[in-house]
This record gives structure tokens, C-alpha cells and sequence, in this order.
């Protein structure tokens, strides 16, 4: 393998690599707040891709992408109002069933909606055959914006939850719900505001990416597999380490086709899963206790 193919593989690992990571941070949102394992979160991504470019024709991209963004999200609280909030302690299966049928229910719509056409974004510089050259390695413009705008989103999440009111009541619903209402806090209204956080990046990620990965209806439950592989492989609800975790996980598939054909790419992810969930269920930056074969 020449050098010049071996950064190729690294440059690629990472822009999937993020693109997991950021789905794997909408579970963990998701989960953090509401003990949830929300299986509809790769339909957040296609729902922000599709909806941004049904807009396009009719205004500038920013605005598209911004108000598809916010569509979703208001996608993302209806969702749990009508399907989640009305349950009372449900188990996990439960609900494990229930996000499942919402993703199934959501792909349909979608196919209802747009067909099974493959649809893109325009790029946001540049076009497809535009690239930047570093010392013989070629990236496209948009690759260095999946990267910019990704980690952008990592860092004022961490922010948002750190250093405001609303993220620490989140966080305090998160540690003890219990505890949070006994102190005044709304422990609906934080769940609400998790689906839609959950949403909102998710919706930023599929209109960032569909320039150069492209939208489909049903691209929703490839990105929910390998974002819930991430979240798992991290530890379930370490939104950090799910960004490291996602950076490990797409340069292993990117480096996995120069030895295997590209269709066994997605394989990877499954098979990582499974060890994960045998070997170490806490994840690699977890303890075995935070998470058990048994709660699944």
C-alpha cells in the first residue's frame, strides 16, 4: 500500500467516523435523559437530507438546511409526545419495539413521500470532481465540512450540557429523574427537549453528508446500526468516547476494503457489535456494570 493510499483510508475512516459518531451522540442523548435506546435515530439524518432537499429548489441552501433542521426536531418532539411520554415505566423491550416500529413507520412515510429516487444536496463549496490536494492526498471540500460542522456540534453540545441551565436540568433528569422533579424541574419537558435535540443534529449530520454519501428513504436504518455499534462500543451514553469510538469503527471499515470487497464493509460494524456485546457489554471506556447483557 502506498503512502498516499494509506491517508486515502485514513481521510475516509474519518469522515464516516464522525458521521457515526454524531449518530451515536443522538442515542446517547436519547438514553442519557430517558434511559431509552431510540432505533429511530438513523431516520432523524434522512428525515434532515430529504426534507433540505425538497426545499432547495424553492430558497438558498443555508435556509433550506436550517429550516429542515427545525422541522425535524419539531418531527422528533411529536414523536415523543404521541408515542412515548403517555408510558408509564415501560420495559425496555418495549420500548426497544416501539422505536423500532416508529423507524419502520417513518421509512414508509418517507417512501410514501419521495419515492425511491437517490437524491443529493449541492455541494456547499466546490463540486464532485473539485478536490484539495495534501502531498497526494485528495479530499473533497465537503469532506472538510462533514468534519468542521460535526465537530463544531461535539463542542457546543458539550458546552450546552456543561455550562447552561437546560443542559445541567438535563443531565440532573439523566443521574436521577426522581430527584430532578423534587428540585422543580420538568422532567417531561427535558425529555421532549432530548428527542428534539436528538433530531436536530441528526438532521445537520444527513444534510452535511448527502453531498457525498447521497439520501434515500431507507438510508435511515444503515446509519442507526452502525451509529448504535458506536454508541455501544464507547459505552452507551459517553458521548465522548462514542466520538472516538466512531473514528475507530470507520477507519476499520475504510481499511477493510483494501482486503475484502466493499460489499462485506457493512458486516464489520455487526460483527464488532457482537463482540462488544459478548466480550465487553460496558463498551471500551465503560464498566461492565453500566451496562449488562441482560438489560437488553
Amino acid at each position: 500500500m502506498s503512502v498516499e493510499l494509506f491517508f486515502q483510508y485514513i481521510v475516509a475512516g474519518i469522515t464516516y467516523g464522525i458521521i457515526y459518531a454524531i449518530v451515536a451522540i443522538g442515542f446517547n442523548i436519547i438514553y442519557n435523559t430517558t434511559g431509552i435506546i431510540n432505533f429511530a435515530q438513523g431516520e432523524f439524518v434522512m428525515l434532515g437530507s430529504m426534507i433540505a432537499i425538497s426545499l432547495t429548489p424553492y430558497m438558498p441552501l443555508l435556509l433550506a438546511i436550517i429550516l429542515a433542521v427545525i422541522i425535524t426536531m419539531l418531527i422528533g418532539a411529536l414523536i415523543e409526545i404521541l408515542f412515548i411520554r403517555w408510558l408509564d415505566s415501560p420495559s425496555v423491550l418495549r420500548m426497544i419495539i416501539i422505536t423500532i416500529g416508529l423507524s419502520i413507520l417513518i421509512r414508509e412515510v418517507a417512501l410514501a413521500i419521495w419515492g425511491e429516487n437517490v437524491r443529493a444536496l449541492p455541494y456547499f463549496t466546490g463540486n464532485e470532481v473539485s478536490s484539495i490536494s495534501f502531498g497526494g492526498v485528495h479530499i473533497s471540500p465537503q469532506v472538510l465540512w462533514v468534519i468542521g460542522v460535526c465537530t463544531v456540534m461535539v463542542l457546543i453540545l458539550q458546552a450546552f450540557f456543561k455550562f447552561t441551565m437546560v443542559g445541567r436540568q438535563m443531565r440532573a433528569c439523566a443521574a436521577n429523574r426522581e430527584a430532578a422533579r423534587l428540585c422543580g424541574i420538568n422532567a417531561k419537558n427535558m425529555v421532549t427537549l432530548s428527542f428534539m435535540l436528538s433530531a436536530g443534529i441528526g438532521a445537520v449530520a444527513g444534510c452535511v453528508v448527502s453531498p457525498i454519501t447521497y439520501s434515500q428513504y431507507n438510508m435511515g436504518t444503515g446509519l442507526a446500526i452502525k451509529g448504535f455499534t458506536v454508541a455501544i462500543l464507547g459505552g452507551l451514553g459517553n458521548s465522548m468516547a462514542a466520538v472516538v469510538a466512531g473514528l475507530l469503527l470507520g477507519t476499520i471499515e475504510s481499511f477493510s476494503i483494501w482486503i475484502m470487497p466493499t460489499a462485506y464493509k457493512d458486516a464489520i460494524s455487526i460483527s464488532i457489535l457482537l463482540l462488544i456485546l459478548f466480550l465487553r457489554p460496558g463498551g471500551l471506556f465503560g464498566s461492565k456494570e453500566e451496562m449488562t447483557l441482560k438489560e437488553f
